[in-house]
């Protein structure tokens, strides 16, 4: 119980910060326009690839910035957002291999561009109601596997992150399920809703291991610092970067 208290209270600053935020995003989805979200998740976006350069030590920044802004505007103009996807991995890639250089520029076009854009096409083709989904499922997922790994953890979960335990994800995913199998009822059944509600909450976990392996590599605790207490914007967006692809392939699909 100690170990929860001081989770919740012991860090005022990560508390401010996160009210902010979350306020931020309530605010966002009532206004529920097209040019507020696709700004903001243009922001989101250039922020990411920004960190992401400084994670994987990028050579040719400027380029990459500039394509990336390129990129989510040519979005602005694009019927099929998702459509762009990959285009952009696959003209740095040529860039490189024309200069004989390292290819791995290139990783910035597949993360976290692909999944940005895709959030972008949630959100186009399925609404504010998608998004909200997602936030749920990925949000209760992160929380309940972080109190019930304090609360329940002994069995270590990987050791891309020695704080994860089996308990904490055991934990995520099933609160993650349960709220996204409520929430999915506006689009399906439940049995739609469960099902992809729980392949969502797995795969952020994912999502959020993957980003705690790029910055074991590089040697820091955070992607960043724009938020006070909360690190990077990709530490708050790493969940969702995995589970709004699934989320996005599921809905496609059925």
């Amino acid at each position: 119980m100690d170990k929860i208290k001081n989770a919740l209270f012991g860090n005022k600053q990560r508390i401010i910060t996160g009210v902010g935020l979350i306020s931020l995003v309530v605010i966002i989805l009532a206004i529920n326009n097209f040019y507020l979200m696709w700004l903001v998740l243009g922001m989101a976006y250039i922020l990411g690839v920004y960190e992401t350069n400084k994670l994987i030590e990028v050579e040719s920044k400027g380029v990459v910035l500039s394509l990336a802004v390129v990129t989510w505007i040519a979005t602005l103009f694009t019927p099929q957002v998702e459509l762009l996807a990959f285009l952009p991995a696959i003209l740095m890639a040529s860039h490189k291999v024309y200069r004989n250089e390292n290819i791995k520029d290139t990783f910035v076009f597949i993360y976290p561009t692909v999944s940005m854009i895709l959030f972008l096409a949630l959100y186009k083709e399925f609404g504010v109601f998608a998004v909200l989904w997602l936030i749920l499922v990925v949000s209760f997922t992160d929380t309940f596997a972080y109190f019930s790994g304090k609360s329940f953890g002994k069995h270590k979960f990987s050791p891309t992150s020695p704080n994860k335990t089996l308990e904490g994800v055991a934990g995520g995913i099933i609160a993650g399920t349960i709220i996204g199998s409520v929430a999915g009822l506006y689009f399906n059944g439940f049995l739609y809703a469960l099902v992809l509600s729980f392949f969502v909450s797995f795969f952020s976990v994912f999502g959020d291991l993957f980003e705690s392996y790029l910055k074991r590599k590089a040697d820091v605790k955070d992607s960043g610092n724009i938020f006070p207490g909360h690190g990077g914007i990709l530490d708050r967006l790493d969940g969702y970067l995995f589970g709004v692809v699934i989320l996005f392939v599921g809905m496609k699909l059925v």
